[in-house]
């Protein structure tokens, strides 16, 4: 073989070889900005206040975690279905939305650390006295959740219930009010303060399933980045300011598992 084709060969070979995709940790810092997904209408994780601006825990924990990147925090808004699918199509770095970790879950995103850990319950009409204290006497009953949410799953699991799925909270708990629905199934650390903004006659009613761990999603294949929002949420552990964000919001550690579960 002659120098020139021996040139010519390591040329093609070095065109064939994969081209390494830079870790999201160098794109979210040399972009200067960490992209946040959020639904933007779950108080009081995420919602707008009356002066339309983006407040609640996930926003200031997403504000946090950018701080402690070295980056400053941009946030979208869309309805929870839309979440995840625009996250797996790159439309943002990281979901803030109380999303569960699951094994389907799993097979599409990697995770952070848990960041809360929360639990299903039941939310019924303030003057609703038919027992629904059981998973039986739910028999016949209509549950509203959000469409694709953690709950969704866990509602059509339900024997002889009826699931009626819809684009977020605000939809579901106009209509339980209404008495479209006979109940809706969320988080039980929104609960509270959802009855209370949106001054709707309801009140919590039965918990079930176990207990949930939320964290935060992004695209698979990014080991730094992961390394680096695991170090920011534990280092927010470490000096006490996520205790303080959370208990300013829901009154409570929200990373530890509520008094009496397992």
């Amino acid at each position: 073989m002659n120098r020139r084709n021996l040139v010519s060969l390591v040329l093609l070979s070095s065109l064939s070889l994969p081209v390494l995709a830079a870790d999201l940790l160098q794109t979210v810092q040399q972009r200067g900005q960490l992209n946040i997904a959020v639904e933007g209408t779950y108080p009081p994780f995420n919602f707008r206040n009356r002066q339309q601006q983006l407040t609640g825990f996930e926003v200031e924990l997403g504000q946090e975690l950018a701080r402690r990147l070295g980056v400053k925090a941009h946030f979208t808004t869309g309805e929870w279905s839309a979440l995840l699918a625009g996250l797996q199509a790159g439309k943002s770095d990281i979901v803030l939305n109380q999303v569960a970790v699951t094994e389907a879950r799993r097979k599409v995103f990697d995770f952070s650390q848990p960041y809360t850990i929360s639990s299903a319950q039941l939310i019924v009409r303030q003057d609703d006295n038919r027992p629904m204290d059981s998973v039986a006497a739910l028999k016949g009953k209509t549950i509203g959740v959000a469409q694709g949410s953690n709950y969704a799953e866990l509602a059509k699991s339900l024997p002889g219930v009826t699931v009626k799925t819809y684009p977020g909270a605000p939809e579901y708990l106009q209509d339980l009010a209404t008495g479209r629905i006979d109940a809706a199934l969320n988080d039980s650390l929104l609960i509270p303060f959802a009855i209370k903004t949106a001054r709707l006659p309801l009140k919590p009613g039965l918990p079930l399933g176990g207990l949930s761990h939320m964290a935060i999603p992004f695209a698979k294949g990014n080991p730094a980045f992961q390394a680096a929002i695991d170090k920011a949420l534990t280092g927010m552990q470490k000096d006490g300011s996520f205790a303080r964000l959370s208990t300013r919001w829901f009154g409570q550690d929200v990373s530890r598992a509520p008094v009496g579960t397992h």
